[in-house]
């Protein structure tokens, strides 16, 4: 009863893999400049969070049965750093917008319960991410 227990409150490996791939994909699909810019986006990704090409390669194109324990740790550390990164560069934004004369106050709200802020003197001003952000739009379409 107890191994059955334990066995129904794991995560598969196939689960994990999955979850990995996710992962991956989001950070290197962000950091990808141009569709025929991915192997080079995967190697920036790897280099700055000290992965490994091919393990970012495999979880986009050929999945492997199983994952490293390391290498999925430091896949969830690089994408929660990124979805950080991503929201300081959104409050960021956020704070020039309201700084502008024509605003749309129903535009703001939302962008505020977005970020979880109503209070604009909250919000930091992210400095040097914005000098290392890519030049692209931090809002997917």
């Amino acid at each position: 009863m107890c191994k059955k227990f334990l066995r129904e409150n794991q995560m598969s490996s196939a689960a994990l893999v999955e979850e990995a791939a996710h992962w991956a994909k989001a950070i290197v699909d962000r950091e990808a400049r141009c569709p025929g810019d991915l192997r080079n986006a995967m190697s920036r990704v790897a280099r700055r969070n000290g992965l490994s090409v091919n393990l970012l390669w495999s979880l986009r194109y050929r999945k492997p049965k199983d994952i490293l324990a390391s290498a999925y740790f430091s896949l969830r550390s690089a994408y929660e750093a990124e979805c950080e990164r991503q929201l300081r560069l959104l409050k960021h934004e956020l704070q020039e917008t309201m700084s502008s004369a024509s605003v749309d106050e129903r535009l703001v709200r939302e962008i505020q319960a977005l970020v979880g802020s109503s209070d604009p003197s909250n919000l930091t001003h992210p400095q040097q991410e914005m000098r290392n952000a890519p030049r692209t739009s931090i809002i997917d379409p």
